[in-house]
C-alpha cells in the first residue's frame, strides 16, 4: 500500500497561542496555576506565514473544486468544507488541506479519499486513539502540529504525500452554536483558496422556526466582490450563495492569482414574539432561547482598572486611551464610576464612586489622557483597591440594590510587583468579591497570562477577552465594553415542571446584557403531556419578572421533516455542545484532582458519543480496513480555560451549572402548572364591564341589578374611567375608530384601543394596547408583548399577563383592573382589534373616587317601576328613578367575554339612552381628559 503521511492541526477552544505536541506525549498532569505560568509564550504564526496561508497547498496541483456549506437551524450550525485536488505535477509531493475554523467550533469529522482509498474519522478518547495510532506510527505514518494565528479563527491542517496523478478529496465537518452579540448572530467562513478554482461555491442555509427578522451579507471580501453574494429569504428561511466564476475570481482581467482572501460573513437575527423567549423541542431534547428586549437598562457601578506599567508604553496605551474616551462618554447620570490605574504603585482618580455626569466624565477623560506608562505591574493591589471601592459604596448606600456592579481590568502583562503568585491573587480576589460584583478582564497582546485572566474573571461572574495589538485594538476594547454596557436583568433562572426534563445545562445566570442571548438546553422526559412549559424569573430595574412559554413536543420535528436544508439533529447536538463547554469551564476551575478526573470522564463520554474533537479527545482517521491510521490530535494543555458555555456574552457572570430550581419566589404568581395566579382565579358572576363600542355595564350589588349605557365619542378621545386622588389611582381609556363609517350610524364605531392604569404614589403607569403592555416609571420603560404569559411586580403594582388573552393590574392589593384582548381578522373591512375592561365591585376606592366607573363605588339608590311593553316587542321598557332623575330605560342585554372570548355570555341589564345621561354625573364630555395619566378635574 502506498505510503501516506498526515500532518493535522487543531487548536483547543478559546486558546490563541501556539502549542506543539507529539503523539507519544504523556497524558496531561494535574498542575497548579503557578506551575503552568510561563508556558503561554510559544511561537505563533508570523505575519509572513499568515500572509502565505492557503487552503490548498502544493506545487503543480489542480484544485478542481472548493465548496463550503453551512446549515444553521435554530442557531446551531453544521459546516462542511469539501475540496477535490489532483497532483498534476511529474513528482510525488505533499498536498496540504488547511481550514480556518471559528474558535468556538468543535470538529466532528474529517474524511479523505486518496486514489480510491477512503479514510474515515471517528472521535475517541485521546489515550485510546493514541494506542491505535501508535501501531501505524511505528511505520512512520504521521506527526502533529498545532497553531493559531488570528483573533477569531484557529487552523486545521492536513498534509498528505502522494505520487503524481493522484486524486484526493478532502472533507471536514465542524459544529458551533451561533452566539448573539449586539443584537445579531454572525456566521464567518474563512476563504483563502490561494489559487483559482473552477468550482468555487459557498452556501449558507438558515432555518429559524420562529422567523427571521433580518439577514445581511456585509461586503467583507472587498469591492472586487461587491454584490456577488446572492440572498433569498422568506419568513423563516434564508439562503446565501457566493459563487464567483473563474474570471470573477481573478485579481485582474489577465491575472492568474485569486482575489478571494478574507472572511465571508452572514449576519442575522430572529423574530421574537415575547420577552419570555423561545422554547424549541426536537429529537427528545429542548433548547430555550432567552433574549428579552424593550427593557430599561439597570444602572451600573463600574471601576476601570488600567495597567499603566512600562510595557503599555506606545501604541497599547494610545489605543487604550482612545477606547476609554468613547467608553466614558457612554456613562449616564444613573451610573457611578471611578478609575484605578496601576504600575508598581496603585492610584485612584477618585477614591469614591462618582455619578457619570458631564463634568465628572470630562475630568476623568483628562486624567486618562495624561497617564504616562512606566514601572512594574501590581495587579493584586489594584484589584483589591477596586473591590474596596465598590464595597465602600455599597456599605454607604450609594449603590442601588438593583444596580450592576463590575470591575473592568485592562492589562498587558503578568504581575511583577507585590503579590506575584497567580493562585494567591486569584484567592485574594475571590475572597473579597461580593456575590453581586463581576470582574471582566481584557488581556492586551500575548505577553499577558490570558489563562489567569480568564480564570479570575470566570470565577467572579465575568469573562475575559484577548485584545490583539493590531490597528483596531481600541475598537476591540470598545466592542467588548458595548456588550456589557447595558445590563437589563439580574438573577435570571429558567425552570421547568418537575419530572418533565433532565440533564439541564446551566439555568441560573447572574446577568443578562442587551443584544445577547441566554441559552438553556436539556433532555425531555417521557410524558403524557403534549407540551413543555418553561418558567423564567428575573429582576429588572425596580421590576420582578416571571415569564412563561411553552412548546409542542412534535410540532418542530414535523416542520424540520419538511425542510430540505435544515440540520435535523440540532437540539441533541446543541445540548451536548453547551454541556461539554460548561464542563470544560468547570474542569478548569476544579479545586481538586479527584473532582477534575470526574469531570474529565463526563466530558470524554459526551465528546465520544457526539463526536466532538475537544482538548481531551482525538480524531482517529482510518482506512476502511483499518490498515492505515492517521491521528488528528488536539493540544495537551492542562491550562485549558475554555468558555463560560452556551451563550457567549449573554452568560456574562454566569455561575457553574446548578440543579433545577422548582421552588417559586414569593412574588411570582405562576400560571400552569403551578397554582393559578390571581389572573386565573374564579371571577365573580357580576362585575362592572366595558366592552365593544364601548358598552358600559355597571353592576350595582346593593340593588342587585346591572345598568347599561353607551358612550358615543370620537376616536382619539381619552375617557376617564376611575379617578381616585385619595388612593392615587387613575384608570383611563383611549378610543380608536373602526376602519370605515358604519352606514346605519353615518360615523365610525369607537372602541378602547388603550387602557392606562396610573399609580401616582409610586409614579408607575401601566399602559395596555392591542400590541403590547408597557410599564413606565419616570424615564424607564419596560415593554411586553401579548405573546407570553408573564407576571411583573414593580413596587406596589402587580401585572399579570395571560398569553393572547388578558392582563390583570393590581394596585397596592386594593384596586384591580382586568383588560381583555379582542383580536379580529386583520383583513376585515371594518373591525379593528380592541380591548374590554372588567372591574370588580370590591375595589377599595377612597371616598374621593369618581369617573365613569369610579363614581359608582358609592352606589346610588335606584328604583325601577312602570314596567311596560316597548316599541320593540322583544324589549320591555320602564321608568328608572336615580340621582333625582326619572329616566326611560329599556330592558336589553350585553356581552361578558370572560369565560368565552369568542361568543361571550349574555348579561341582562336596563339600558339608559343618550350616553348615560341622568345616570352618570354631568355629561359624558366632562370625562374626556387630555392625557392617559390625567386625573379628573374636581369638582365635575
Amino acid at each position: 500500500m502506498r505510503r501516506l503521511a498526515l500532518l493535522l492541526g487543531l487548536l483547543a477552544l478559546h486558546q490563541t497561542h501556539c502549542f506543539e505536541f507529539v503523539v507519544e506525549g504523556e497524558w496531561e498532569t494535574e498542575t497548579s496555576l503557578d506551575e503552568q505560568h510561563g508556558r503561554f509564550k510559544r511561537a505563533i504564526l508570523t505575519s509572513e506565514e499568515q500572509e502565505d496561508f492557503e487552503a490548498i497547498r502544493g506545487d503543480d496541483i489542480t484544485v478542481k473544486s472548493y465548496k463550503m456549506e453551512s446549515r444553521i437551524t435554530s442557531r446551531f450550525c453544521h459546516t462542511t468544507v469539501k475540496s477535490s485536488v489532483v497532483n498534476s505535477g511529474p513528482n510525488a509531493q505533499s498536498i496540504g488541506f488547511n481550514v480556518q475554523i471559528p474558535k468556538q467550533a468543535f470538529i466532528t469529522n474529517f474524511t479523505m479519499n486518496v486514489n480510491g482509498i477512503m479514510f474515515v474519522g471517528s472521535v475517541k478518547e485521546k489515550t485510546v486513539a493514541r494506542n491505535l495510532y501508535a501501531q501505524a506510527r511505528a511505520r512512520g505514518k504521521a506527526a502533529g502540529l498545532v497553531r493559531a494565528n488570528s483573533q477569531d479563527m484557529e487552523t486545521f491542517k492536513t498534509e498528505v504525500h502522494v505520487p503524481p496523478g493522484s486524486k484526493i478529496e478532502f472533507e471536514l465537518h465542524y459544529q458551533e452554536m451561533m452566539q448573539r452579540k449586539l443584537g445579531f448572530y454572525e456566521h464567518s467562513l474563512y476563504l483563502q483558496p490561494g489559487r483559482l478554482v473552477p468550482q468555487f461555491q459557498v452556501d449558507v442555509y438558515i432555518y429559524e422556526p420562529s422567523g427571521i427578522a433580518s439577514v445581511e451579507t456585509p461586503n467583507t471580501l472587498g469591492e472586487h466582490f461587491s454584490g456577488m453574494a446572492k440572498l433569498t429569504s422568506s419568513k423563516d428561511k434564508a439562503h446565501v450563495v457566493f459563487k464567483p466564476s473563474l474570471q470573477q475570481q481573478r485579481k485582474c482581467e489577465n491575472c492568474t492569482t485569486s482575489a478571494i482572501d478574507g472572511i465571508f460573513t452572514v449576519k442575522y437575527d430572529v423574530l421574537r414574539d415575547s420577552n419570555a423567549g423561545e422554547l424549541h423541542v426536537s429529537d427528545g431534547h429542548f433548547v430555550h432561547f432567552f433574549a428579552p428586549a424593550n427593557l430599561s437598562p439597570l444602572p451600573k457601578n463600574i471601576v476601570f482598572v488600567i495597567d499603566v506599567s512600562g510595557s503599555m508604553w506606545g501604541v497599547k496605551m494610545k489605543q487604550t486611551v482612545e477606547a476609554m474616551q468613547t467608553i466614558l462618554d457612554d456613562l449616564t447620570m444613573d451610573d457611578y464610576f471611578s478609575i484605578v490605574d496601576f504600575n508598581h504603585n496603585v492610584r485612584c482618580w477618585s477614591e469614591e464612586l462618582v455619578p457619570g455626569s458631564t463634568i465628572q466624565v470630562a475630568e476623568a477623560k483628562k486624567y486618562i489622557q495624561n497617564i504616562k506608562p512606566n514601572g512594574g505591574t501590581n495587579i493584586n493591589e489594584a484589584l483589591m483597591r477596586a473591590v474596596q471601592m465598590l464595597v465602600k459604596a455599597s456599605n454607604q448606600g450609594m449603590i442601588d440594590p438593583r444596580s450592576v456592579s463590575m470591575i473592568m481590568l485592562v492589562s498587558d502583562g503578568d504581575p511583577t510587583v507585590g503579590e506575584i503568585k497567580l493562585s494567591a491573587i486569584q484567592k485574594n480576589v475571590k475572597k473579597v468579591m461580593r456575590e453581586e460584583f463581576s470582574l471582566f478582564s481584557l488581556g492586551i497582546g500575548f505577553d499577558v497570562d490570558y489563562d489567569f485572566l480568564e480564570r479570575i474573571a470566570m470565577e467572579n461572574r465575568g469573562v475575559a477577552q484577548r485584545i490583539y495589538t493590531s490597528h483596531d485594538a481600541s475598537d476591540q476594547i470598545r466592542r467588548f465594553y458595548s456588550q456589557v454596557s447595558s445590563p437589563l436583568l439580574r438573577k435570571i433562572t429558567v425552570q421547568f415542571p418537575e419530572d418533565s426534563v433532565s440533564d439541564v445545562t446551566q439555568n441560573h445566570f447572574d446577568k443578562y446584557f442587551s443584544g445577547s442571548e441566554l441559552v438553556v438546553a436539556g433532555k425531555v422526559l417521557p410524558s403524557e403531556s403534549t407540551t413543555l412549559n418553561s418558567f423564567t424569573t428575573a429582576s429588572a430595574d425596580r421590576l420582578d419578572l416571571s415569564l412563561q412559554t411553552e412548546a409542542d413536543y412534535m410540532e418542530l420535528d414535523a416542520a424540520l421533516a419538511q425542510q430540505q436544508h435544515a440540520f435535523t439533529g440540532f437540539a441533541r447536538q446543541m445540548w451536548a455542545y453547551i454541556t461539554v463547554n460548561q464542563l470544560l469551564a468547570e474542569r478548569s476551575m476544579a479545586p481538586t484532582a479527584g473532582q477534575k478526573r470526574k469531570i474529565t470522564q463526563r466530558i470524554l463520554t459526551l465528546a465520544v458519543e457526539h463526536q466532538f474533537v475537544t482538548p481531551l479527545t482525538a480524531l482517529l482517521v482510518e482506512s476502511e480496513e483499518a490498515k492505515e491510521r492517521l491521528l488528528a490530535d488536539s493540544p495537551n494543555d492542562p491550562k485549558q480555560g475554555c468558555c463560560a458555555g452556551g451563550s457567549g456574552m449573554a452568560a456574562l457572570g454566569g455561575r457553574t451549572p446548578v440543579q433545577m430550581v422548582h421552588s417559586i419566589p414569593p412574588w411570582v404568581q405562576m400560571t400552569t402548572p403551578a397554582p393559578p395566579s390571581h389572573a386565573e382565579r374564579p371571577l365573580p358572576d357580576h362585575i362592572t364591564i366595558v366592552e365593544n363600542d364601548p358598552h358600559f355595564i355597571v353592576h350595582l350589588p346593593k340593588n342587585n341589578m346591572d345598568i347599561c349605557f353607551n358612550i358615543d365619542s370620537e376616536p382619539g378621545h381619552i375617557l376617564n374611567l376611575v379617578s381616585d386622588p385619595g388612593a392615587g389611582v387613575v384608570v383611563n381609556g383611549q378610543l380608536v375608530g373602526s376602519k370605515r363609517v358604519e352606514e346605519e350610524k353615518e360615523k365610525v364605531n369607537t372602541y378602547f384601543g388603550t387602557v392606562s392604569v396610573f399609580y401616582q404614589p409610586d409614579g408607575i403607569r401601566v399602559s395596555v394596547t392591542t400590541d403590547r403592555i408597557d410599564l413606565t416609571h419616570g424615564r424607564n420603560n419596560h415593554s411586553f408583548t401579548w405573546g407570553a404569559t408573564a407576571d411583573i411586580t414593580q413596587d406596589r403594582v402587580k401585572v399579570s399577563i395571560v398569553k393572547d388573552s388578558k392582563v390583570m393590574v393590581t394596585v397596592d392589593d386594593k384596586i384591580t383592573v382586568m383588560v381583555l384582548l379582542h383580536r379580529v381578522w386583520k383583513k376585515h373591512p371594518t373591525h379593528v382589534d380592541f380591548l374590554g375592561l372588567y372591574i370588580p365591585n370590591n375595589n377599595q376606592y377612597s371616598s374621593q373616587a369618581h369617573g365613569l366607573i369610579g363614581q359608582f363605588g358609592q352606589e346610588p339608590e335606584v328604583r325601577v317601576f312602570n314596567l311596560h311593553q316597548g316599541a320593540d316587542p322583544l324589549k320591555k321598557e320602564a321608568t328608572m328613578e336615580v340621582k333625582g332623575n326619572k329616566l326611560v330605560v329599556t330592558r336589553g342585554w350585553q356581552k361578558d367575554y370572560r369565560r368565552d372570548q369568542k361568543r361571550g355570555s349574555d348579561v341582562f341589564c336596563w339600558f339608559i339612552h343618550n350616553s348615560g345621561k341622568g345616570f352618570i354625573d354631568g355629561h359624558y364630555t366632562n370625562y374626556i381628559v387630555p392625557r392617559l395619566d390625567s386625573f379628573l378635574p374636581l369638582p365635575l
